[in-house]
């Protein structure tokens, strides 16, 4: 049950940070209109990736009426902005390797944006693949275990069944299931069939090692700098190797 303790507890923070609800149904709005356009399948149950978006959604408490009012405008074609794919690398106070995916309809405007917040609180952004390197891509699904109640044996069964690679029962309450990126949704779509809670289910950046602060002026600058890039509507999510 080898794997990385820190993850969940990473992403509980960064769910928290997200804040408001208009804010992540923003980004996971876009999320969806992206699987949908890209896979031409509106249909939850033939499009793993788009289930798995769904009961992200649902995780972060969007209304079910929401939801389906978004599969509809989807699907007929009503979402008229082309969003593309991009990320942003750099650091932050004291060398902290950041990694920034976006979905944007600009990428001029998300560009200067991002840059402006590199260099407004003690980082820089630098050219592709300058931190890149020290992070692995993983899929990671994460299960609710708030109860502690799943069975550990049974569980590895699971992982193993659904094409998982390994797992790791977190203190928070939550289960952390490894996949490789390309089959985290199915990984999260089988272990939801098999009867567990499924938090969410998407392929993320694990870095290979860690930059710990200890300058008071450094850990500000590096919260606000995470707060002003999650709090962007074209930033998904936000990878950076610092030691919490």
């Amino acid at each position: 049950m080898s794997g990385h303790s820190k993850w969940s507890t990473i992403k509980r923070k960064k769910g928290e940070k997200d804040g408001a609800r208009a804010k992540v149904f923003t980004k996971i709005s876009r999320e969806i209109l992206v699987c949908i356009k890209e896979t031409g399948n509106a249909d939850p149950a033939a499009n793993g990736r788009l289930r798995d978006l769904i009961t992200k959604a649902k995780s972060n408490n969007i209304p079910n009426d929401n939801i389906e009012r978004l599969l509809k405008k989807a699907a007929g074609g009503g979402e008229k902005a082309d969003y593309e794919n991009c990320v942003y690398e750099g650091y932050g106070p004291n060398g902290v390797a950041v990694m920034v995916e976006c979905l944007t309809d600009n990428r001029n405007r998300t560009a200067g944006e991002i840059r402006c917040y590199f260099d407004k609180y003690g980082g820089n952004m630098g050219a592709t693949g300058c931190v890149a390197f020290m992070f692995e891509q993983k899929g990671v699904t994460l299960l609710d275990n708030e109860d502690g109640k799943i069975n550990p044996d049974l569980l590895f069964e699971h992982t193993l069944e659904a094409g998982g690679d390994d797992f790791t029962l977190e203190d928070d309450g939550t289960a952390v299931i490894y996949s490789s990126p390309e089959t985290a949704a199915n990984v999260g779509s089988a272990l939801s069939e098999a009867g567990y809670s499924v938090i969410s289910a998407e392929a993320v950046q694990i870095p290979s090692t860690y930059v710990k602060l200890t300058d008071d002026e450094h850990i500000k600058k590096m919260n606000l700098l995470l707060d002003v890039l999650e709090d962007n509507d074209d930033v998904q999510n936000v990878w950076h190797n610092l030691e919490e």
